[in-house]
């Protein structure tokens, strides 16, 4: 019992030195309409991952359910060689008052393994669903999508407003090539400038 004790104490004390657990910031919107936040979506900006390293352009994510209630990821991009690269993942609400919080993951074994999954915060998204911000807990991760290739200064502005109230540098959100919109990756925070 007295080591039991002492481990516990030792683990409290660790958190306590590490400043605790924190409590994230980062807000999602209240309500979303998965039906019709379902289709294509094209990446607009985002925070570089190294998922994503192999890809230079053109980005989109396509989404649709599954007859398991679950929701059909499948991610693509153009590569340096000129080729077209798809992942597919699988997608599950987390947050079932809002559909605003999910758990999606690429890892499959035998099914799909959510505990290997990340999460996927919807942090904005336009009344008319044509462009979504979409982050995470830790503002380690970021996306800016939108229904078409190309947004308007005016979202982008937007986009950078929800992620600053939401505690993220927008000078680590880089712009996403895409064909018929940005042509180079550039921070967030000098675009807007």
């Amino acid at each position: 019992m007295k080591l039991l004790l002492s481990v516990f104490l030792m683990l409290a004390g660790n958190t306590f030195a590490m400043g605790g657990p924190t409590q994230s910031r980062v807000q999602t919107v209240e309500n979303v309409d998965l039906n019709r936040y379902l289709g294509t979506w094209y990446e607009i900006a985002s925070i570089p991952q190294s998922f994503q390293k192999k890809c230079v352009g053109n980005t989109v994510a396509e989404y649709s359910l599954t007859k398991a209630n679950t929701i059909k990821v499948l991610n693509s991009c153009d590569t340096k060689t000129g080729a077209r690269k798809t992942a597919e993942a699988r997608a599950k609400i987390v947050d079932k008052n809002s559909n605003a919080k999910l758990k999606v993951t690429f890892v499959k074994i035998f099914d799909w393994v959510y505990s290997f999954g990340g999460n996927y915060w919807i942090l904005d998204l336009a009344e008319d669903y044509s462009y979504a911000v979409v982050g995470d807990p830790t503002t380690e991760y970021a996306w800016i999508l939108s229904r078409s290739p190309q947004v308007s200064l005016d979202v982008l502005s937007a986009a950078n407003e929800n992620l600053l109230k939401n505690g993220y540098d927008t000078c680590k959100v880089l712009t996403s090539i895409q064909d018929g919109g940005f042509s180079e990756r550039k921070p967030l925070c000098e675009v807007l400038k």
